[in-house]
């Protein structure tokens, strides 16, 4: 759903959109103290959506504005997966993550057993400041499809970062790069271990 092999120090504040091939990031997470980002301390993100891609933090009436078509969509078809999913990525792209979780949640009514719907929604909730909750849904995925890489890159990076928890982190990582052993991101994985091997 989102979409460059970065180095290390880079690589630490980007999470995996659900879907997005392994070698596609997304954005900085918020601070250890889990208030808020900010859009100033976001980089532009990589969007999955035709026209988004990359788009960065908009106004939400821009965002409104282009989103304007597919709600009138909805209107006809309120249930409409695929719509549904577009939307929750225009508004991730642009960095409007309570709009987005909105989008992701009525989505994931329809199909809820989407393990890309429900880890991009976990990372929104991320980048919202709620660790708890994107740890949450990203459980919810791994039920779903226990070797799912982008989720567990994720748990490990909101493990470290979100809850001080080297060892949940490895835990995390370990199980991604066994049951993932052709991961393209393994010495990057690997580098990301030995860090968070500093906290306790």
């Amino acid at each position: 759903m989102a979409a460059f092999s970065l180095v290390l120090g880079v690589m630490l504040g980007y999470l995996f959109r659900g879907s997005a091939p392994p070698s596609n990031l997304a954005a900085s997470p918020p601070s250890s103290s889990q208030s808020a980002p900010t859009s100033n301390s976001l980089p532009s993100l990589l969007g999955s959506s035709p026209g988004t891609q990359g788009a960065g933090p908009q106004s939400k009436a821009a965002l409104d504005s282009a989103a304007a078509p597919m709600i009138e969509a909805l209107s006809r078809t309120p249930n409409d997966f695929d719509t549904l999913v577009k939307l929750g990525n225009l508004y991730y792209d642009g960095q409007a993550y309570p709009e987005a979780i909105g989008y992701y949640e009525k989505a994931l009514k329809v199909r809820p057993d989407s393990v890309e719907v429900r880890t991009d929604m976990g990372t929104a909730y991320w980048y919202s400041g709620n660790a708890d909750r994107a740890l949450a849904e990203f459980d919810r995925s791994l039920k779903l499809r226990p070797g799912h890489a982008p989720t567990l890159f994720n748990v490990g990076i909101v493990r470290w970062q979100g809850k001080n928890d080297g060892k949940g982190a490895i835990a995390a990582w370990e199980e991604l790069l066994k049951k993932n052993p052709s991961y393209p991101q393994r010495d990057k994985v690997e580098q990301m271990m030995a860090q968070a091997k500093t906290v306790r």
